[in-house]
């Protein structure tokens, strides 16, 4: 039996597709007030992007387009939606002087992001990461959420800037299960 090549290079792009939806909806969870799930909605998206690259790898269907939407996904499920979540579950309540500053800090972590995804398109190394994987980032701040009951606010003001920092660092990471 014949695999249609179209068929083939649509597959990966569902799963990257997936884990936008996935940032979309944790972002509409926060507008609800509903941080457990839009925490869980990221890890959805953690799971959803660790497949895509699987997939299309084994599938030998990589593209450029694909390799764009993943991008643009990842900014949104990894750099918007958990800056966010954290930003209206955690520093918002807080008094001003921290609203702010975690207002200002939930910004750079986004914008970090971008420039993380952007640096890592044009770099095309493949052995190791330069800087952490803004997927890395996003997950642990949402998983840090669900600990929000747990854990003082200023946990998650100092992980977001150490996580803003380290992504746009030019430290190498190990790329790990390839």
């Amino acid at each position: 039996m014949r695999k249609n090549p179209i068929t083939a290079r649509m597959i990966p792009s569902i799963f990257t597709l997936a884990n936008l939806l996935f940032g979309f909806l944790a972002l509409i969870w926060v507008i609800e007030g509903q941080y457990t799930l839009a925490a869980a909605m990221i890890v959805l998206s953690v799971l959803m992007d660790s497949l895509d690259g699987k997939v299309a790898r084994r599938l030998s269907v990589s593209s450029d387009f694909g390799k764009e939407l993943d991008s643009l996904s990842d900014l949104v499920s990894f750099g918007v939606a958990p800056a966010i979540l954290t930003y209206q579950a955690i520093l918002y309540p807080q008094p001003d002087y921290v609203r702010y500053t975690g207002l200002g800090i939930a910004a750079v972590f986004a914008l970090c992001g971008a420039v993380r995804l952007a640096r890592f398109n044009m770099l095309n190394i493949t052995t190791y990461f330069v800087g952490v994987p803004i997927t890395f980032a996003g997950g642990f701040m949402a998983l840090l959420m669900f600990f929000r009951t747990m854990l003082p606010w200023y946990i998650y003001l100092g992980s977001m800037f150490i996580l803003a920092f380290l992504m746009v660092s030019t430290f190498k990471v190990a790329k790990l299960g390839k």
